[in-house]
């Protein structure tokens, strides 16, 4: 299946041993070097058992480009201006596109520039206690190590994606509905 600027997406991220997580629709915007661009327009629902999120400004989901898969364990959110934070990147297995459906399996460790533009890692303390209540694979819990440690430097660093490229794609979101 080949997807082109306007199809529908949808995103399913699980946690280790499939267990349900994070589930979502967007919209498939196009893609560049740094992989395939989602829209995820305000007042989209985003649930999880026992949680229901919505949106509250437009956001980009990039997911990464085909190649190595150590460079691939993650997905990123840009969010428009007035978000709760300006990136957010979830460390992931490598995602995998099913047809029109993104899958990915959320190995708990998040990467976040927030509005004042410091940059954090969120739930070390989740990852831990899931490597073992799950039964992480020492390869897949260092893989998640080493991807998040790779994407803070780029984060911080202000490299690309993290540069403002995911400006355009918000922009094509917002032409796409009318704003």
């Amino acid at each position: 299946m080949t997807l082109t600027p306007g199809s529908g997406i949808r995103v399913v991220m699980t946690k280790w041993g499939d267990r349900p997580h994070w589930e979502f629709d967007g919209w498939y915007l196009g893609s560049d070097e740094h992989g395939d661009w989602l829209g995820i327009p305000a007042g989209t629902a985003m649930d999880r058992p026992g949680a229901h999120y919505v949106a509250p400004t437009n956001q980009i989901g990039l997911v990464p480009p085909p190649g190595d898969d150590a460079d691939r364990g993650w997905l990123a959110t840009f969010h428009d201006v007035g978000g709760p934070v300006q990136v957010y990147v979830d460390i992931t297995s490598p995602p995998r596109w099913d047809g029109p459906v993104v899958r990915a399996v959320d190995l708990d460790l998040d990467v976040v520039r927030g509005n004042s533009g410091e940059t954090w890692i969120e739930d070390e303390d989740e990852f831990t206690e899931h490597r073992i209540a799950f039964g992480y694979p020492d390869a897949v819990a260092a893989g998640a190590e080493s991807s998040c440690a790779r994407v803070v430097g780029l984060v911080s660093g202000g490299a690309a994606p993290y540069d403002g490229t995911a400006g355009v794609w918000l922009r094509r979101l917002a032409d796409q509905l009318g704003a």
